[in-house]
C-alpha cells in the first residue's frame, strides 16, 4: 500500500483517474494480501519488542519490571473517553430531534420537514443493526399530533400561512402518515403510557419497511415470448416488474416521489404509464393513472434546454385529457377537485362514504390552462412563414374542444355544494374561452363553436352558453363577459372588459367600444395591472382607434392612436416583438421574460396598416393647420403630431424626390400635393397604396379617403388664399374641388363658427365675403413671436418648480406671492401681484389678436 503513495509523491502530473484505476486494483488485492500483511506486521512488531527487552526470552519476556509499569502508569493519567458507532449516531439522533423541538416551537414547518428527512436517515443506519430508538417513536407520535392540531387550527383561522410554511406542512402531512405505518404498534404503545414506556427496557421488534430502491432499472434478456424484442424490465434482486391491475398504486407513487429529482428518465416513465393505463381495469385506476401521466409529459420541458412541448408529446397530452374527461362523464360518482386529499393506501383503492362522491386531488381547469400555454410557446418558437406554423395552429380546434368540455365539468362540479368547488375555477376557464375567440372575426369563431358543441356528447350542456345561443357570436362574447364581471374581480374583471370592447371595435361598433372603455376608467388604473393585461389594454386601444378609422372619424382615430404610435414602440408596447436599444440595460433575464410575452404570429395586428393609418390622420390634421398657422401669424403655433412633422421636415429637406417606393412616401407625397393644392393627385397617390387591401371594404376605404382629401383640400386653400379674396362664390370652390355646393356651404360655415376664418357667408349670392383686418407689420409679427416665447418659458420655469416641491399645495404662497400666485408673506403686495396675475389661460398669456384681431370682432 505504501507502494501508492510513494508513487504519488514523486510525479505530480499524474492523472486522478489513474491514481483511482491504482487504487481500486490495490482494493481487489486487499482481500488476498489481508492475511499475509498482519503475519508481517505481527512479525516486526515481534522483532521490535524483542529489540526493547534487551532480548528476553522465556517467562522473563511477559513479565514488566517496575520501571515500565511506572512510565505506563504516568501515561494512564489522562482520562480518555472512547464512544461506540452506536453511541455516536444516537447523540447525532439526538441532535436532530433538538432541533425539530425547536422548529416546533416557533411552528416552521419548513425546517421540520428538512429536519425530518435527517432523523429518517439516521434511524435506517440504527435499526439496520438494532431496533428503532424509543426517542424516535415519541418524535415521531409528537409530531403527528403537533401536525393534526395545526391543522385543525388552520381550518378555522382567518390568518393563512405564508406559502413556504404551507408547502412544508402538506409535504409533513405525507411523510408522516406513509412513515408511521411502519411503527403503529410502539406508537400505540407509547400513547398508553408515555412516561413507563420511556422508562421501560423492553423494546419489541419492529420491521422498517423496505425503502424502494433509487436504482434504475435495468433490463435482463428473457425468453423471447415475454417481448417482442426478447427483454422484460427487472427492479430489486433481478425480479421482473410485473404490470398488474394491483402494483398499479405502487408504480405510481415511486414515480411521483422521483418528480423533480436530478436523473430521472422521464420518457421511461411515460412508457412505464402507458403500460399501466393499458392494464388498468376499475375507473378510479385509470383517473389515477391518467392525472399522473398528463402531468409527466408536462414535466418533460420542465428544467431543460427545450423551451416548449413537442408536437407529438402535445397531442398525446391532449387525447389523454379527452379520455380522463369521458371517464369522469362516465362515472358521475368520482370527481376530480382540488382541495381533496391523497390517498396512500398502495393495496386497496378509496371506499366513498355513502351518500358522497370519491374525490380525486387534481384540477382539469390547470391541465387545460398548461396545455393552453404550452401550445402558444410553441407557436412562439415557430416561423409563422413556415407550413409547420399552419399545421400547428390547427390544433387550437382541438384545444377549443377540451376548454368547451372542461367548462362544462367546472359547472357540473358546481350544482354539488357539498365539493366546495372555488368560483375562481369557472372564471380562470371561462377567461379562456373568451381569449381564444375575442380577437377572431365572427365567421371564424362560427366555425370554432360548431366543431366544439359537436365533440360534447347531447346529454351535456351548458347553463351559461345553452347550445342555441352558441351561434350567435356577439351574444356569445356578451354573455361570457357579462358572467365574469359578476362572479369575478381584479385582473380577470379588467381582462374581460378589455376583450370585449376589442371585440366591439373589431365588428365595426366604435360608438358602443368607445363609451365603454371611457365608462371603464381603466386608463387611469391600468399601469396598477400586470404587464399581460397593459399589452391587452394597448392592443385594445389601437383597434378602436382603427375601428374609427373605417367610420370615417379622422380626429378621434388620430387622437385614439398617438399614444402608441407617437412613441415610436409600437413593437414593444403591442408585444409583437423585442427592440433590444444599442445602449439598453436589459438583463438576459428581463430580456427571456419578455420574449415569453410575445403574441403568436397570428394574434398580430398589421404595424405596416396601423403606421399607415396614423400618418394618413395626421396628414388629414396637420395640413390645413399648417396652411392656418401660415397665412395667420398671430395664432399660436401647435403641433397634432411630432413624428408626422418629423417626417414632412425630412422629405422636404431632400434634394431629389423620386417616385414613392414605401408607404411612408406615398404619404409624404401626398402631403406636399395637398398643400400645393393639388388634391386630384393626393387622392391618388394614397389610392395607390396596396395596404389598403388587408382592410374589409378597401373601396368603401378609399372613397372614405377622397372625400377626406377634398374637403380638407378646401380647407387648406381656403386658409392659404384667403388674404387674396374680397369675395368667392361657392359654384367656384365647388367645381374646383368637385363637391357639392351643399357641403362647401357647411365646411365654410363651421370654420366661420369656429373663428378659423374671418369671413362671412352669403346665402343669397351664394358668396363667401371675406374680412380685411389691418396687416402686422414685420415688428409687430416679431413681438408676438417673442411674447409666445416669453410665456413658454415662464411656463416651463412653474412646471420645474411644482416638479422639485413635488405639487406640493400652496406652494407658490410660501415664496411671498412670487410668480404672480398672490397671498403669503408678501402681504398687500403679494396680493396686489395675486389679483393682476390672474387665471392663465392655455397657452400663456391672454391676446386678442392686436388690431387685426379687433376688426375681426367688429
Amino acid at each position: 500500500m505504501s507502494s501508492r503513495f510513494f508513487a504519488a509523491g514523486e510525479s505530480s502530473s499524474e492523472s486522478s483517474s489513474e491514481e483511482e484505476e491504482l487504487y481500486s486494483e490495490e482494493e481487489k488485492e486487499q482481500n488476498l494480501e489481508e492475511g499475509s500483511s498482519e503475519e508481517d506486521d505481527s512479525d516486526e512488531e515481534e522483532d521490535a519488542s524483542d529489540e526493547e527487552d534487551g532480548g528476553k526470552t522465556g517467562i522473563s519476556k511477559f513479565l514488566k519490571d517496575q520501571a515500565s509499569s511506572e512510565g505506563e502508569s504516568s501515561d494512564d493519567d489522562t482520562p480518555k473517553l472512547v464512544k461506540s458507532a452506536k453511541n455516536k449516531r444516537l447523540e447525532e439522533l439526538d441532535g436532530v430531534i433538538k432541533l425539530i423541538d425547536n422548529a416546533v416551537k416557533i411552528n416552521d414547518w419548513s425546517s421540520i420537514s428538512t429536519e425530518f428527512d435527517k432523523l429518517n436517515r439516521q434511524v435506517v443506519k440504527i435499526a439496520a443493526a438494532d431496533k428503532a430508538p424509543k426517542q424516535y417513536i415519541k418524535t415521531v407520535s409528537d409530531l403527528e399530533d403537533f401536525m393534526n392540531e395545526t391543522i385543525a387550527k388552520q381550518k378555522v383561522s382567518t390568518k393563512k400561512m405564508n406559502a413556504t410554511n404551507a408547502k412544508g406542512l402538506n409535504a409533513m402531512k405525507q411523510k408522516i402518515k406513509r412513515n408511521n405505518r411502519e411503527y403503529t404498534i410502539e406508537i400505540e404503545k407509547y400513547k398508553e403510557d408515555k412516561f413507563d414506556y420511556m422508562m421501560s427496557d423492553e423494546e419489541e421488534d419492529t420491521v422498517p419497511v423496505e425503502k424502494p430502491s433509487s436504482k434504475r432499472d435495468i433490463y435482463v434478456l428473457e425468453t423471447p415470448g415475454e417481448d417482442d424484442q426478447g427483454f422484460s424490465t427487472v427492479g430489486r434482486g433481478g425480479r421482473t416488474l410485473q404490470y398488474t391491475p394491483e402494483s398499479i398504486f405502487a408504480h405510481l407513487r415511486t414515480i411521483t416521489e422521483s418528480r423533480g429529482k436530478k436523473n430521472t428518465d422521464r420518457a421511461e416513465q411515460i412508457r412505464i404509464m402507458e403500460r399501466l393505463l393499458a392494464v388498468a381495469v376499475t375507473p378510479y385506476q385509470r383517473v389515477r393513472v391518467l392525472l399522473t401521466l398528463i402531468s409527466t409529459r408536462f414535466d418533460l420541458t420542465t428544467g431543460s434546454s427545450v423551451t416548449f412541448m413537442s408536437q407529438e408529446q402535445w397531442k398525446s397530452a391532449d387525447q389523454e385529457l379527452g379520455t380522463l374527461l369521458e371517464v369522469l362523464e362516465d362515472n358521475r360518482n368520482m370527481v376530480i377537485v382540488e382541495n381533496a386529499e391523497a390517498w396512500d393506501d398502495d393495496e386497496k383503492p378509496p371506499q366513498p362514504a355513502p351518500g358522497e362522491k370519491l374525490k380525486v386531488p387534481g384540477s382539469i381547469v390547470s391541465i387545460v390552462e398548461r396545455l393552453d400555454d404550452e401550445l402558444t410557446r410553441s407557436l412562439q418558437h415557430i416561423d409563422p412563414h413556415t407550413a409547420e406554423y399552419i399545421e400547428r395552429l390547427g390544433d387550437e380546434q382541438a384545444l377549443y374542444n377540451k376548454v368547451v368540455r372542461a367548462m362544462l365539468y367546472v359547472e357540473e362540479l358546481k350544482k354539488d355544494a357539498k365539493l366546495e368547488v372555488p368560483q375562481e375555477n369557472a372564471n380562470r376557464i371561462v377567461m379562456r374561452r373568451v381569449e381564444h375567440i375575442y380577437f377572431k372575426p365572427s365567421q371564424v369563431v362560427n366555425i370554432l363553436e360548431e366543431n366544439a358543441w359537436n365533440s360534447v356528447p347531447s346529454q351535456f350542456n351548458s347553463n351559461i352558453t345553452p347550445r342555441g345561443k352558441a351561434q350567435d357570436i356577439a351574444t356569445l362574447v356578451q354573455i361570457l363577459c357579462t358572467y365574469l364581471f359578476e362572479n369575478s374581480a381584479d385582473i380577470i374583471r379588467g381582462r374581460a372588459y378589455l376583450c370585449q370592447v376589442y371585440f366591439c371595435a373589431l365588428h365595426d361598433q366604435y360608438y358602443r367600444a368607445r363609451d365603454m372603455l371611457l365608462m371603464s376608467h381603466l386608463q387611469e388604473t391600468i399601469g396598477n395591472f400586470d404587464i399581460s393585461t397593459q399589452i391587452l389594454f394597448n392592443r385594445t386601444l389601437v383597434q378602436v382607434g382603427l375601428c374609427a378609422f373605417r367610420a370615417g372619424l379622422v380626429y378621434e382615430s388620430q387622437n385614439t392612436l398617438l399614444e402608441i404610435c407617437g412613441s415610436g414602440r409600437q413593437k414593444e408596447l403591442l408585444a409583437q416583438g423585442v427592440m433590444i436599444q444599442r445602449y439598453s440595460q436589459v438583463t438576459p433575464e428581463q430580456e427571456r421574460l419578455e420574449r415569453q410575452r410575445q403574441l403568436p404570429f397570428h394574434m398580430h395586428i398589421n404595424l405596416e396598416l396601423l403606421e399607415c393609418v396614423f400618418l394618413t390622420c395626421s396628414m388629414l390634421l396637420e395640413i390645413p393647420l399648417l396652411a392656418q398657422t401660415g397665412s395667420s401669424p398671430d395664432i399660436k403655433k401647435r403641433v397634432i403630431s411630432k413624428n408626422y412633422r418629423r417626417l414632412l421636415e425630412f422629405h422636404e429637406r431632400q434634394i431629389f424626390t423620386g417616385p414613392p417606393e414605401n408607404t411612408r412616401d406615398h404619404i409624404m407625397q401626398a402631403s406636399r400635393a395637398l398643400a400645393a393644392g393639388e388634391w386630384k393627385k393626393a387622392v391618388e397617390l394614397i389610392n395607390s397604396i396596396k395596404i389598403w387591401e388587408l382592410m374589409a371594404q378597401s373601396e368603401k376605404i378609399k372613397a372614405m379617403l377622397s372625400e377626406q382629401i377634398q374637403e380638407e383640400g378646401l380647407r387648406t386653400y381656403l386658409f392659404t388664399y384667403a388674404p387674396f379674396y374680397d369675395t368667392l362664390a361657392v359654384s367656384t370652390l365647388a367645381s374646383m374641388f368637385e363637391i357639392s355646393e351643399g357641403k362647401v356651404a357647411a365646411v365654410v360655415s363651421r370654420m366661420i363658427s369656429h373663428e378659423e376664418l374671418a369671413a362671412a357667408l352669403d346665402q343669397v349670392n351664394s358668396a363667401i365675403i371675406f374680412r380685411k383686418g389691418v396687416e402686422l407689420s414685420r415688428l409687430q409679427s416679431l413681438s408676438l413671436t417673442l411674447s409666445d416665447k416669453a410665456s413658454g418659458l415662464i411656463e416651463a420655469n412653474e412646471r420645474t418648480l411644482e416638479q422639485r416641491t413635488q405639487g406640493t399645495a400652496n406652494a407658490f404662497e410660501r415664496q411671498g406671492g412670487r410668480g404672480g400666485r398672490g397671498g403669503g408673506r408678501g402681504g398687500a403686495r403679494g396680493g396686489m401681484r395675486g389679483d393682476r396675475g390672474g387665471p392663465r389661460t392655455r397657452g400663456g398669456q391672454q391676446f386678442g389678436g392686436g388690431a387685426l384681431g379687433g376688426a375681426i370682432k367688429a
